[in-house]
């Protein structure tokens, strides 16, 4: 199997990315008991104004939305961090390789642009699938950086360092 293309978004890929989107996270459930996430989703225009949509390139198969620390699109990102957000694949073609293209493009891009880690968050109740595909990247979870958007919601932080400082490297010595 080929893994899809992914490149930066363009404004003519708005709506299908948009639809995509909303699709994908309705599909997983995770726009139950939500109340206007629908349309922050669907605002593909506003996040290309203040971070990069990537797209999977594959009959439209995935969108995922990086950003940078101190961007209005950033939730948890600190200094030294990227973040991407609402990775989405289309339910119909899951399980084709979008999301795994999708997710080395933002660890790809915040390498190139010298970060230290890449964070995450991810809903407390998601799919197995979404879980091992993170794994798979060496996320691994960050309590310090979950919080609630709203009462009934909780999102875990994930972390996957990037790069070895020298006190990673003695803290890994240093640990039992």
């Amino acid at each position: 199997m080929t893994r899809p293309l992914v490149r930066r978004a363009e404004p003519a890929d708005f709506p299908a990315v948009a639809r995509l989107t909303v699709a994908a996270y309705e599909a997983d459930g995770q726009l139950k008991g939500e109340t206007g996430y629908a349309p922050v989703l669907a605002d593909v225009a506003a996040r290309a104004t203040t971070g990069e949509v990537l797209v999977a390139v594959d009959g439209g198969t995935g969108a995922v939305t990086f950003v940078l620390p101190g961007t209005p699109y950033a939730e948890l990102a600190g200094p030294g961090e990227a973040e991407f957000r609402m990775l989405a694949v289309d339910p119909a073609a899951q399980g084709r390789g979008a999301g795994v293209a999708l997710v080395e493009a933002c660890v790809a891009r915040a390498a190139e642009l010298g970060c230290s880690a890449v964070v995450i968050c991810v809903r407390a109740g998601m799919a197995a699938t979404a879980w091992h595909l993170y794994d798979r990247f060496g996320f691994v979870r960050a309590p310090e950086k979950d919080w609630a958007p709203q009462p009934g919601i909780e999102l875990l932080g994930l972390r996957r360092v990037l790069t070895t400082t020298p006190a990673d490297r003695r803290a890994r010595t240093d640990a039992p």
